[in-house]
């Protein structure tokens, strides 16, 4: 089962799923029983070999070196990318495009921390939410100018890869200002980590809560001027969106494969287990919704790309995408799972660390019901042929 795709996409999609089959899946274990880390020279080369072949500039555009891909191309590759565990497929920074809309007045953000986030030689990280947020958006951080910059105050949470990154995408209240988005280097004085708590996966990524006291920020360092930071973090939040969906569906296409492979081998007395009806239909109710869900994503992502829907319509159907496929994936995880038997229960399957990682996917970048209400949202204000 195959979405169609052209030629130019496909062979991508090839590439980067040679790249995780050879450099990613074989190190998973090896990563889960040792809290995630690899070995340095073998994260040496996973990244060298990222780097080579372009997933940095994915979503850069050409005229900044990038690979100026559609969505549907990032897609592709983000969907090959999510066959691997343990969050192996993090091994690269991004230099996405909206950087390089809100950096356009700045030829030192963009020299400083964008071309070098493209080049693979900084990382970063997103400090964005607060212990306060939920179902509404919640920005307590205050940056309070001063005669050469601003003062940054308060705290962050769950600020995925902080542990792994040079500077931060800080969101902050600029008094009159409104939110704004600031570069903060990451040896900043004024910067701690109040707490790094273990999550139920097992990722080299931590995410960290970090308490800003009076971290000075020089002005040149606040993205896009005077305008509105927040709408730069919707923009990668449906970019995140996006990808996370992508991400779900190739999670689930190796869980029904190997549970499917399983299945075909393992006998029962005289029997194969996927003989059982009971197991059809797991296999059969995980290969529908991962095909609905596929059909979902990639629609999304061509309308990205022929951009005749406005923004507030694309943000929902980046809304839709990330519901459905996560929704989906985790019931996946389950099903094939339980195909799985007790072998499905050790740390060595890939299912169960699947299991355990899609989780999350549910919640982050908005969870599922922060998508629902963007949904019914958009359906009280607009109808069905506004969405």
């Amino acid at each position: 089962m195959q979405i169609e795709l052209d030629e130019q996409t496909l062979h991508w999609q090839q590439r980067v799923r040679a790249y995780v089959d050879q450099h990613l899946i074989p190190w998973e274990v090896t990563a889960e029983m040792n809290g995630g880390e690899l070995p340095a020279e073998v994260m040496r080369r996973i990244q060298r070999e990222a780097i080579d072949l372009g997933l940095p500039g994915m979503d850069a555009p050409a005229s900044h070196g990038g690979l100026g891909l559609s969505m549907v191309d990032q897609v592709a590759a983000w969907e090959a990318l999510g066959r691997a565990t343990n969050a192996l497929c993090w091994c690269f920074p991004e230099a996405q495009s909206w950087m390089y809309e809100a950096c356009a007045d700045s030829q030192y953000q963009l020299e400083t921390y964008i071309q070098p986030l493209l080049a693979g030689k900084r990382r970063e990280a997103y400090a964005i939410t607060e212990a306060e947020s939920g179902s509404h958006e919640v920005v307590n951080t205050t940056a309070t100018a001063t005669a050469d910059g601003y003062l940054i105050n308060g705290e962050k949470w769950f600020v995925t890869s902080g542990n792994l990154a040079d500077f931060l995408f800080v969101q902050a209240r600029a008094g009159e200002g409104g939110d704004a988005l600031f570069i903060v280097e990451m040896d900043s004085p004024g910067i701690e980590i109040v707490e790094n708590p273990l999550f139920s996966h097992t990722f080299p990524s931590h995410h960290p809560t970090y308490r800003f006291t009076d971290v000075a920020v020089p002005a040149r360092n606040r993205i896009g001027g005077n305008r509105s930071g927040m709408d730069y973090s919707r923009s990668w939040f449906r970019h995140e969106r996006m990808t996370i969906a992508a991400r779900m569906l190739g999670a689930a296409t190796r869980m029904i494969e190997e549970a499917t492979e399983w299945a075909r081998q393992r006998r029962i007395r005289d029997e194969k287990l996927i003989d059982k009806q009971a197991i059809q239909f797991m296999l059969a109710d995980c290969s529908t919704e991962l095909w609905a869900a596929q059909l979902m994503v990639y629609e999304a992502a061509r309308a990205h790309d022929r951009g005749t829907v406005d923004l507030k319509s694309l943000h929902v159907r980046c809304s839709m995408a990330k519901l459905y496929a996560t929704e989906m994936a985790n019931r996946v995880a389950d099903r094939c799972l339980q195909i799985w038997g007790g072998r499905g229960y050790r740390r060595d399957n890939a299912v169960e660390r699947f299991y355990r990682e899609v989780r999350v996917d549910r919640i982050w970048e908005g969870s599922s019901e922060i998508q629902r209400m963007i949904i019914a949202g958009a359906l009280a204000k607009r109808g069905l042929g506004g969405m």
